[in-house]
């Protein structure tokens, strides 16, 4: 049987915590900045904690992550 790939795009987007779970930083904080409060720009800079409900389509593609 051959080697799992890793998708090298979501490999790049996703790191995994200590406890196993999947980090990613948060959409929107690319272009159309002027409209958006400085408020929210502050909280598109942080990264969170990815949904439990896709998890296991990530662990498809990152296998060795």
């Amino acid at each position: 049987m051959p080697k799992m790939k890793t998708s090298r795009a979501a490999a790049k987007r996703f790191t995994k915590t200590g406890t196993g779970k999947l980090k990613r930083m948060k959409a929107g904080k690319q272009h159309i900045l002027t409209k958006k409060t400085t408020k929210l720009k502050r909280t598109l800079r942080k990264s969170t904690i990815m949904d439990r409900t896709n998890e296991g389509n990530m662990k498809k593609i990152l296998p060795y992550l």
